[in-house]
């Protein structure tokens, strides 16, 4: 369960550091880059939990699927990033 939200929040907040949100967006590999090898596969998991529960937005570009924050639920992201 720890390993969830950790991995979880580190999505959130890499996507909020480089500003990928609404318009601005990056390919998933991207959004995993430099977790352990070991919670890649957690962080694929999550990364589809959070475009399902609409945190992110989900684009398809240049052959792969491109992620940004949703800016509508961006206070939602900011509290969960901080708790």
């Amino acid at each position: 369960m720890d390993e969830e939200i950790s991995v979880r929040k580190a999505i959130l907040k890499k996507l909020f550091k480089h500003r990928y949100i609404g318009g601005r967006h990056t390919e998933i590999r991207n959004v995993i880059k430099g977790l352990p090898q070991e919670l890649l596969k957690e962080a694929k998991k999550q990364t589809a939990i959070l475009i399902k529960e609409n945190y992110l937005l989900a684009k398809p570009s240049t052959g792969e699927v491109h992620v940004s924050l949703n800016p509508r639920r961006i206070k939602e992201i900011m509290r969960e990033i901080s708790s």
